[in-house]
């Protein structure tokens, strides 16, 4: 504080732009803590007066800063921070994120950390490339849900429920195609629901660059935030 309100700086501030400097510093102090631990919300919603931080939906904020190192660990590649987490919980999901974290000492960071995981993946979706790293049937890639959602009686015949998409690319077929290997050949009734997927899937394909994910929408804009890569 000191430092930012130097004599040589502070001459120059009028008392408003001082206060205003002051309220700044102060505010910025937790966003360290908040990222990396869950403050209890009666500490940071009570009024200065009581020792409480006395910011309003600092419990969001809270939340947001902790569900962004959920969208971090799927969205930044080959980080040494990445890689302990990963060595030490388990991946799931093709290394997008790790296993639920169980136990109770030496967790509790990560395990605070993965309490926002449901929210965080809700909002987010893939972008596909190569088809390595993605679920044909039960990832979100194409559309607003996964394909098993939508399509629910199509998965229950799936003859490989955990194949990745360019298991199910063939690109043998002309230009490349859909080979969705059913368990059996479909009745009439379902001829529908193959067609409604195939048009959902006809403008998806394979690409030479690696699978990614994207944040889908604007979904911290109810904390004026515009998206888990710029808090």
């Amino acid at each position: 504080m000191r430092r930012r309100l130097a004599s040589g700086k502070g001459q120059y501030i009028s008392k408003g732009g001082r206060i205003t400097l002051i309220k700044s510093t102060l505010a910025s102090i937790p966003i360290y803590l908040l990222s990396l631990i869950r403050i209890p919300k009666a500490v940071v919603c009570s009024p200065k007066e009581e020792g409480g931080l006395g910011i309003r939906k600092i419990d969001l904020l809270n939340k947001a800063l902790l569900g962004k190192w959920v969208w971090r660990y799927a969205y930044e590649k080959d980080n040494l921070w990445k890689t302990v987490i990963g060595v030490k919980y388990g991946q799931e999901g093709c290394g997008w994120k790790t296993k639920e974290v169980c136990g109770s000492f030496g967790v509790g960071l990560w395990k605070d950390i993965m309490k926002e995981v449901d929210w965080c993946w809700e909002n987010i979706d893939f972008k596909v490339g190569k088809g390595n790293r993605v679920l044909f049937w039960t990832d979100k890639w194409c559309g607003n849900e996964a394909l098993a959602q939508s399509y629910p009686q199509l998965f229950t015949l799936a003859g490989h429920k955990n194949a990745k998409i360019c298991e199910v690319w063939d690109s043998s077929m002309g230009q490349g195609g859909w080979n969705l290997r059913l368990a059996r050949d479909l009745n009439d009734w379902e001829m529908e629901q193959i067609g409604d997927m195939l048009n959902l899937l006809r403008t998806s394909g394979l690409l030479f660059e690696e699978d990614s994910v994207r944040w889908k929408w604007k979904a911290m804009e109810f904390m004026g935030l515009r998206g888990p890569t710029k808090f």
